[in-house]
């Protein structure tokens, strides 16, 4: 069949989640709208992570034809799931494509609307608003795979012996419960939340997104970790005065080793990212010029227009409280099954503890759901196999990738170096237990 002919495709990157549309193209890396897959160079890379088209593969939407549910509230039993996240959606997905029929209510503090959460940091220097972003409404999800939203609603905690969740908006009975609530910033006191921008949600970064398409500004991101050397990227290339402050002497420190961390200072210097650490954050003041004044332990202060906190992540433990779950910096899962210290309650995203571990990473999530849906459907189990994901640091100017997850505490050993590339390794009794590749041809070079 001709291409005049062939319908538009897309194709799934196996490391972020991105979605290459042939239709629409990717005119920032110089793919006209209509530009076929395999017309696409093989020197190409993923917008947001940087790996090559050699990481995509096709993507079809399963097509599930699904009983329509009413739009009402119910109250009758069935699979209930909180969070309308990535995580959210996948169970829901993924349920789905194993039965069409049972009835499936989705609670979310939001509207539910679908998008790849990962692009909110590399969308300011793209151009996109909340609606680019936006990949399906939650009312046009639900009636394709013929669920209840439940948006703008908030849970108001869990009674496990009577199946029992309370909601701002009633009580559910279930028969099977899935948590995917996610994880929120963590704001230290010193930092007022109305005066600091957070991106983990696109309500959020909507906001964050029209102050800043006002014109170039004086930005002060604080905290050089993965989404704050990522954002600092993003918006020093959309034009932006960025400066990143951390307390530690170079960005990404907790993770990677001195010769690393350097290496991205340097490249994030070379874009004109301005980096002030060994300093700590004592309060923030807003003026009359609208800016905002931060005041350092040092005794120094700067004036910048807007600032963005992207001081980390924190399950918050109300719900697990509430049920009685157990709860370590997460809600605490069997690493086999996903299910929680209660019967008949799962979880999975970013809000789960996996064996002592957080596990904040979007590539395990359609692994967790498929797991999740054959328990809460009582079908033959499907065994949960977790691994140490694949880090990638979404810095267009210097790649950064780590296989596994290093250990504080044990000393990296140099691999190779030049002047374009650094490749390193953790070693425990004689085995790799993470590998660091940094530089140009890193990406490549993962596998």
């Amino acid at each position: 069949m001709s291409n005049d002919v062939q319908e538009w495709r897309q194709y799934l990157c196996r490391a972020c989640g991105l979605i290459y549309d042939e239709e629409k193209g990717d005119p920032d890396s110089g793919l006209a709208p209509g530009t076929r897959f395999e017309d696409i160079p093989d020197d190409w890379e993923c917008p947001l992570c940087g790996v090559t088209k050699t990481d995509f593969e096709l993507f079809e939407k399963p097509l599930v034809i699904a009983v329509e549910q009413t739009a009402n509230f119910s109250t009758e039993p069935g699979i209930v799931v909180v969070g309308a996240g990535l995580a959210g959606w996948a169970a829901v997905d993924a349920i789905r494509q194993l039965d069409q029929q049972v009835p499936v209510t989705l609670v979310s503090a939001c509207s539910g609307d679908l998008y790849h959460k990962p692009e909110l940091s590399v969308a300011i220097s793209r151009g996109l608003d909340k609606a680019a972003l936006i990949q399906e409404t939650g009312v046009a999800a639900v009636k394709r795979l013929g669920v209840q939203l439940m948006a703008e609603t908030f849970v108001v905690g869990v009674t496990p012996e009577l199946h029992q969740l309370r909601t701002t908006r009633g009580s559910l009975t279930y028969t099977k419960l899935v948590l995917a609530q996610g994880a929120k910033p963590v704001l230290p006191d010193q930092l007022p939340p109305d005066l600091c921008w957070r991106v983990n949600d696109l309500a959020c970064w909507s906001g964050m997104q029209q102050a800043l398409a006002k014109g170039p500004q004086s930005i002060a991101i604080v905290g050089a970790g993965m989404i704050g050397c990522e954002i600092a990227e993003d918006f020093v290339r959309a034009g932006h005065q960025v400066t990143l402050l951390d307390r530690n002497t170079s960005p990404l420190a907790g993770l990677l080793p001195l010769q690393a961390s350097k290496r991205l200072a340097d490249s994030l210097s070379g874009l004109g990212v301005t980096y002030i650490g060994n300093d700590e954050i004592s309060g923030i003041t807003a003026l009359d010029n609208d800016q905002k004044q931060i005041q350092f332990k040092s005794g120094t202060t700067l004036e910048f227009d807007q600032v963005l906190a992207a001081t980390g992540l924190i399950t918050d433990d109300r719900i697990a409280r509430h049920a009685g779950l157990d709860f370590d910096r997460g809600i605490t899962v069997d690493a086999d099954t996903l299910q929680t210290s209660q019967a008949d309650i799962y979880a999975l995203g970013d809000c789960i503890n996996i064996e002592g571990t957080p596990c904040r990473f979007i590539e395990p999530i359609k692994h967790q759901a498929k797991t999740i849906a054959h328990a809460v459907l009582d079908l033959e189990a499907c065994v949960y196999q977790h691994s140490a994901p694949v880090v990638r640091l979404k810095t267009r100017s210097l790649p950064v990738v780590m296989n596994g997850l290093p250990l504080a505490g044990v000393d990296w050993t140099l691999v190779y170096e030049d002047a374009d590339e650094l490749i390193m390794e953790q070693r425990l009794d004689k085995q790799v237990i993470a590998q660091l590749k940094v530089g140009a041809s890193a990406h490549n070079r993962a596998a």
